[in-house]
């Protein structure tokens, strides 16, 4: 629930815009690519999660099997990456909630899921179940809309006019981020029962549900809009919902949207909480952030900064180019996590080695084929981190990483 909570969210109503205009109709082309290295991502995670049922995801299986800097870099990769996914899903819920009271509205709904998750990951969960309930309603109704509607033509599928390999590649960067939410299972190991066994099951299942729906979805609404159109719309599935006789119903899929955005930053703040308190374990952060709550047994103190961040963010900053900023994190957070399955032997595998090269390659080439914006600031970023790695490191002067 929590893996199909974090991925069938707000990407779903947003990311199928910037799709269209990358590729056109050829964004089904990206979705499968998309899937094909979400696919890759999430083998090398889970069998990494059985060996290694710890918080913190890739920071902990880079530090394992490449070593201290690789596990630092996935960190940071993740936190800045999706501080950023946090602060777009909080103003995507404004915006839709109260368009004049954007900031206010995001303001209030990050303080309010990160006082929920203080109190546990059932209650968390309990929620998310909620949430995905309604999501999936409005999913349905995108669907039914489109196709009882009477403008859906099934020859715009097969319009690939104008379609380049670029431009694909380009599309399925964009969808990697509505696929991206698995990374949230592994980053629970510690509050997870059974998690060897759980999330190699949990991970995979996820997200052959996640891509069904979706597929669904995208052959809907190209079917019932011009790609060119989706293209423009900033809501393309509430778009797709208009342009049939059924358009008063696309005020469901606006509340779709609404509770979308909530799923996901309920599941990001969880995420990112999780991957700080164990880089502050690691000594990458200070160790302040590794204090666990007696009670409700969650990082409270990792908990509270990242939900202080994220409110700053929202504040003062323009979030537009956000999807973009984010995938080109998180893709290079899953390619080392790559890196770190194709360092495992035989006895330790459950799927074959070259899946884990296939989504290394496959990472690094999606991240490239983002928006020059989003990868140059990404690259900035990325470099900021390393440099902070390494003025820490040199101030020890046995030549050993910094322990905390």
């Amino acid at each position: 629930m929590i893996g199909l909570g974090s991925m069938i969210g707000a990407g779903v109503f947003a990311a199928f815009g910037p799709a269209a205009r990358a590729a056109g109709s050829g964004l089904l082309l990206g979705l499968v690519l998309a899937a094909l290295v979400a696919y890759c991502n999430a083998t090398s995670s889970a069998q990494l999660a059985a060996l290694y049922p710890e918080s913190g995801g890739t920071y902990v299986y880079g530090r394992k099997r490449l070593g201290a800097f690789w596990g630092y870099l996935a960190g940071w990769c993740f936190v800045v990456g999706k501080l950023a996914s946090c602060a777009a899903m909080a103003m995507t819920f404004g915006g839709y909630a109260s368009p004049t009271l954007a900031r206010p509205c995001a303001v209030v709904v990050v303080i309010a899921l990160t006082a929920l998750n203080y109190t546990g990951i059932q209650k968390t969960l309990a929620l998310t179940k909620v949430l995905l309930g309604g999501v999936l309603l409005a999913l349905t109704a995108v669907v039914a809309c489109v196709w009882l509607g009477g403008e859906a033509d099934p020859a715009r599928l097969a319009s690939f006019a104008g379609v380049t390999a670029w431009g694909v590649a380009r599309s399925a960067g964009f969808l990697f981020f509505a696929f991206a939410g698995y990374a949230r299972l592994a980053t629970l190991g510690e509050e997870v029962i059974e998690p060897a066994r759980t999330i190699p099951r949990a991970i995979p299942l996820a997200l052959s549900i996640t891509l069904v729906i979706y597929a669904v979805v995208g052959v809907s609404v190209l079917a019932g809009v011009d790609a060119r159109d989706l293209a423009a719309s900033a809501a393309p599935l509430a778009t797709a919902v208009e342009a049939g006789r059924f358009a008063s119903l696309s005020s469901v899929v606006r509340l779709g949207a609404t509770l979308a955005s909530l799923g996901v930053l309920l599941s990001l703040i969880v995420g990112v909480s999780r991957t700080a308190f164990a880089m502050a374990v690691g000594g990458d952060l200070p160790s302040f952030f590794a204090a666990v709550h007696p009670r409700f047994r969650v990082p409270h103190r990792a908990e509270v900064a990242v939900g202080v961040v994220v409110v700053a963010v929202v504040m003062v900053a323009d979030v537009r180019g956000a999807i973009g900023f984010s995938s080109f994190a998180v893709l290079l957070y899953y390619a080392i996590a790559n890196a770190a399955a194709w360092t495992l032997r035989a006895h330790e595998r459950r799927w074959p080695r070259a899946l884990a090269a296939l989504g290394l390659v496959g990472c690094i080439g999606l991240a490239a084929a983002l928006p020059t914006s989003s990868v140059g600031g990404g690259v900035v970023v990325l470099g900021l981190g390393a440099l902070a790695y390494a003025l820490r490191y040199s101030r020890h002067g046995d030549g050993a990483p910094p322990s905390g």
